[in-house]
């Protein structure tokens, strides 16, 4: 039955489609955010979901990991329905979906290294103090974090939070990555880093990923395939060659504006 969906089910194949995303509908009062769209991200897959500020590109990275509900429509992770899941077998989905958050979100109260190791902890109470020490430093040290693990989040850059940030949605080994605005806020250099950090991650580790920016940079640095949002609507999917082919005004002019 649709609701019985467990973190076993996550693995079942849905024709390839890691996420699955139909009719898609969400409102906040009377302002339509997202108009009946659909998204597929493929096994594997990296598409980045581009469009201007406040077009709901947020909104629905929130949706699919089940941090709203939708008002229509549904949204499938790895072949099952999360819609309307309770929330104990929607926690145990999410531990397969890592998140960062566009202003990373870190604790204020927790060191580095125990804001990597807060997931562990939490889901993990099996793994011995070593055990967990050694896995959040390895991931630390890859990001190049690795002599800040006892500096507190007001005591680092916001390029180093965004690295801290992904570290954390890493740790559990997710099969699938969220990321809302990886790039915002930081200066080109180093967002030229997180986006190469990123791609690097992706493809070691062959996760599926859907990458939220309105930073055009980002889309050539890490995308395989890019949807277009626009006033509730996607305009269009393909890769990045495929919208610079497209005769749509409107795709046309966000790519001129977004250059």
């Amino acid at each position: 039955m649709e609701n019985e969906m467990t973190s076993s089910s996550i693995g079942n194949k849905n024709g390839g489609a890691a996420i699955q995303v139909n009719r898609l509908r969400k409102s906040f009062g009377q302002r339509t955010v997202l108009n009946g769209i659909d998204l597929e991200v493929k096994l594997g897959e990296t598409v980045t979901v581009l469009g201007r500020s406040g077009t709901g590109k947020s909104v629905l990275l929130k949706l699919i990991i089940g941090l709203q509900k939708p008002d229509e429509g549904f949204v499938q992770v790895r072949g099952g329905d999360i819609t309307n899941l309770p929330i104990d077998q929607l926690n145990e989905i999410r531990k397969k979906v890592g998140f960062l958050f566009q202003q990373a979100a870190l604790y204020d109260s927790l060191t580095v290294e125990e804001n990597v190791a807060f997931p562990l902890r939490r889901h993990h109470a099996d793994l011995s103090d070593a055990e967990r020490k050694e896995h959040v430093r390895d991931l630390l040290s890859r990001v190049g974090m690795e002599k800040d693990l006892e500096k507190m989040p007001a005591d680092i850059s916001g390029g180093m939070k965004k690295r801290v940030g992904l570290d954390r949605a890493l740790v559990l080994d997710p099969e699938i990555m969220l990321l809302d605005e990886p790039t915002a806020g930081l200066d080109p250099i180093t967002a030229d880093e997180i986006n190469e950090l990123i791609r690097q991650l992706q493809q070691e580790r062959h996760m599926s990923s859907v990458v939220v920016t309105h930073d055009m940079r980002s889309v050539k640095a890490v995308a395989d395939r890019v949807a277009l949002l626009h006033e509730g609507n996607i305009l269009i999917t393909g890769t990045l060659e495929d919208l610079k082919k497209s005769n749509d005004p409107l795709v046309s002019e966000f790519l001129r504006a977004s250059v």
